[in-house]
């Protein structure tokens, strides 16, 4: 075993919990067995489905994780065929990412989320979130609502699993609001889950299965992380008597099964229009600054000895991993020592670094679409760095989701849009701890 990793990776989650910890608005309430069974929940989860000792006897988690990533990939196919009818031959080129994003990526989206609306309207996927509400309220020692909208981040997103505790939503505490917030920033929505599966599977079928496997992992892994990193930042009052209700509305997705399938694939098309515009916005947007500073800053301030400037300074003791002065250089640099900490290779820190500040200060698209491209051109000298960044990118934390959550959630509950708005920044950087967290338990036992 590697023992050096293990000690990196436990000093990364002390380091992460005290940074919750320096942020935590009562630090006398807070209630350290929630903390310490929600990081228990996170390590047992990671040492069943990545089985570091290789028992024979606990091969079935994996397995079965596995299994239902394969599943999940053999369903994604499908939408090919749908893809293939209106594209013809453009869904079988392979020569840019462009075509393989505009053509396999995006349709997966709208049909995973009619597939999602299909499973509400029958009630399999809330059946499937109760289960796993009322095993994180038993263990947790949290509310019934709380339990109910982290359980529904694992598989919806985070202005859609609000509206299982709905009627909910205007009682709740400012502690049990902040909750639900770090746990749509520190989870992803299933069709979203989807586009990531493309970007870094490509077209390998076995490396998508791979991804699924991790990325489905990962996302039931930072459920109890968000709820752990919420509660150090906002506990809830010692006095309070929770509501233990694990009751979802009845309210239908649709009128029948084809307006559900209809609603869906709206929703699903909205969203993939929303996931192409952004990343072509920004995208631009980062060529632009980059050309910018490099043009401006880079290219003028000397390097000193043999360098004529700054860009080739930093191209040179970077081996060409950086054009220059940019902003993808200058978030590694200040990414790269929680890149360290999570367990990544050293000469990767740079690296993940950047696609933690790109995920952080624009959104997960832009870093899982850098990494699929990082990925393909061998920049990565380590696999377990491709894993770890996987994990660790792996939520909504960023400083667009805080908007979206006070528009999507205050929006079902008007009387907390002030509380939504006190709590956003704080939120962000729960579900970032909560990422993190994940990230670095993985990279412990990977």
């Amino acid at each position: 075993m590697d023992f050096i990793g293990i000690l990196r990776g436990v000093l990364g989650i002390i380091i992460l919990l005290g940074i919750a910890f320096l942020f935590s608005s009562n630090k006398r309430n807070i209630n350290w067995r929630t903390v310490g069974v929600g990081m228990a929940m996170q390590i047992f989860l990671a040492f069943l489905v990545l089985n570091p000792a290789n028992f024979k006897w606990l091969n079935w988690p994996s397995q079965f994780f596995g299994w239902l990533a394969k599943k999940f990939v053999e369903i994604l196919n499908f939408s090919g065929e749908g893809a293939s009818f209106l594209f013809g031959d453009l869904v079988g080129r392979i020569d840019s990412f462009g075509y393989i994003f505009a053509f396999q990526v995006l349709p997966t989206i709208v049909f995973f989320s009619a597939l999602s609306a299909v499973l509400y309207y029958f009630g399999i996927l809330q059946f499937i979130v109760k289960g796993f509400a009322w095993l994180m309220r038993n263990l947790l020692d949290i509310s019934g609502p709380e339990s109910l909208a982290a359980a529904g981040n694992v598989f919806l997103g985070q202005t859609e699993s609000p509206l299982l505790v709905k009627p909910y939503l205007k009682d709740m505490t400012e502690s049990e609001i902040l909750c639900l917030m770090c746990g749509g920033m520190a989870t992803i929505a299933g069709g979203v889950f989807a586009a990531y599966v493309g970007y870094l599977g490509g077209v390998d079928e076995a490396a998508k299965i791979l991804f699924a496997k991790h990325l489905l992992t990962a996302s039931i892994m930072s459920a109890p992380a968000a709820i752990v990193a919420a509660k150090i930042l906002l506990p809830e009052n010692k006095d309070y008597k929770s509501n233990t209700s694990l009751d979802i509305p009845k309210d239908a997705i649709g009128s029948n099964l084809l307006d559900a399938i209809s609603k869906g694939t709206t929703d699903g098309l909205k969203l993939a229009v929303n996931v192409g515009a952004m990343l072509l916005v920004f995208t631009a947007l980062i060529a632009f600054v980059n050309n910018f500073i490099l043009m401006k800053i880079g290219a003028v301030i000397p390097g000193g000895g043999d360098y004529n400037n700054l860009n080739d300074l930093i191209r040179t003791t970077t081996e060409n991993n950086f054009s220059g002065f940019s902003l993808d250089y200058l978030f590694g640099l200040l990414f790269a020592p929680l890149a360290w900490l999570m367990g990544v290779a050293s000469s990767d820190t740079m690296i993940v670094g950047q696609l933690l500040g790109q995920k952080t200060a624009i959104n997960e698209f832009v870093a899982y679409a850098t990494m699929g491209d990082l990925k393909e051109s061998g920049k990565f000298a380590s696999k377990k760095s491709i894993i770890i960044a996987t994990y660790a990118l792996c939520g909504f934390a960023n400083f667009a989701s805080i908007g979206i959550q006070i528009g999507g959630i205050g929006a079902i509950a008007p009387s907390q849009r002030k509380i939504l708005a006190k709590y956003g920044f704080k939120a962000l950087v729960g579900g970032t701890i909560a990422c993190f967290l994940t990230a670095t338990i993985a990279g412990i036992f990977y």
